[in-house]
């Protein structure tokens, strides 16, 4: 087997010693090549070029959601062909490491290299769904390109929350938990539309969803970690089937506290829930506009300002070693 392994060496949880030993493990299994990323996109880069290699089975993304993220989209460039498509497979390595773990993994570089590895021996994948996210045509997001994510995404508040904690760590603070907690409080503080929201969500069949504050786009369950503690904010969302949404109309201060009480302590089979609160599973296909433009994330990743997003689910987009 011949594999790519693309490492970030800015990851928040590994060493460069922890690295070394992990290229040298898996090294010792199969003709491996290991490239540093040396710019942001470089892993992107790296990825497409394996996705249109005819000799490379294999790519191992070693960092956290953002490096997933950026391989995921290389791999995909030209679109889903699972039985063409180099296999994916996950060292976390970053703070959250949300899909790595939403597939099983353990959260430890060194544990889920070995984890790895026992699985390669087995020949165990799974082959799963990945959401796509584009501007949507007819308006003046129709140019912004199209762009996959791996476990979720979000306009409005919890993306200008992501994009507050990229600011920070722009400026040398250290990505945690602590950090994004006071992130969302900022937020929430200066969130100019959290009583009369701008966000509409439109799908074909349905009437449509008016007046959400905050958007999140789920691929799968859990939503994000605190620590070791899964957030589930669509307990239903899942690899195999479409796109779960979650949207709240109304964030005032007794609103925001009882939703925050029941991401704390959801659960898979309960998420957020109430009068202010819409749930949708298993959606392939719907659209977000906005009266405002509001910011935008995928994967933890801030791409600026948008007011209307189309969303597809894809299914069974990517082999991945489990």
């Amino acid at each position: 087997m011949r594999a790519l392994l693309v490492v970030n060496p800015a990851a928040t949880t590994t060493s460069a010693r922890t690295r070394d030993v992990l290229i040298h493990a898996l090294a010792s299994e199969m003709k491996l090549e290991a490239i540093t990323t040396e710019y942001r996109g470089h892993a992107r880069d790296l990825g497409r070029q394996a996705a249109d290699s005819d000799d490379i089975d294999l790519v191992v993304a070693l960092g956290g959601d953002g490096t997933v993220n950026e391989v995921v989209n290389g791999l995909l460039h030209a679109g889903p062909d699972p039985e063409r498509l180099p296999r994916l497979a996950v060292v976390p390595g970053g703070s959250t490491n949300v899909f790595a773990r939403a597939l099983g993994l353990p959260n430890d570089a060194v544990e889920a290299t070995g984890a790895l590895l026992d699985a390669l021996r087995e020949n165990s994948e799974r082959t799963v769904g990945m959401g796509r996210a584009e501007g949507t045509p007819g308006t003046e997001d129709e140019a912004a390109p199209a762009r996959w994510f791996t476990f979720c995404a979000g306009l409005g508040f919890d993306a200008g929350v992501v994009g507050r904690v990229e600011q920070q760590r722009e400026r040398g603070k250290k990505s945690t938990h602590a950090l994004y907690l006071r992130q969302v409080m900022r937020q929430f503080l200066q969130e100019p539309n959290r009583r009369q929201g701008t966000i509409t969500l439109e799908r074909p069949g349905a009437d449509p969803v008016t007046d959400l504050v905050l958007s999140i786009i789920c691929n799968t369950s859990p939503w994000t970690y605190l620590g070791n503690r899964p957030v589930y904010a669509a307990p239903k969302a899942s690899f195999d089937t479409g796109l779960d949404v979650v949207g709240l109309s109304r964030m005032s201060t007794v609103a925001v506290a009882r939703y925050a009480t029941q991401l704390l302590t959801s659960s898979p089979e309960r998420g957020p829930h109430g009068r202010h609160a819409v749930a949708l599973h298993d959606l392939d296909q719907f659209t977000l506009h906005s009266k405002a433009p509001l910011p935008l994330q995928m994967d933890g990743d801030h791409l600026g300002l948008r007011r209307s997003v189309t969303f597809t689910g894809v299914r069974r987009a990517l082999r991945v070693i489990v």
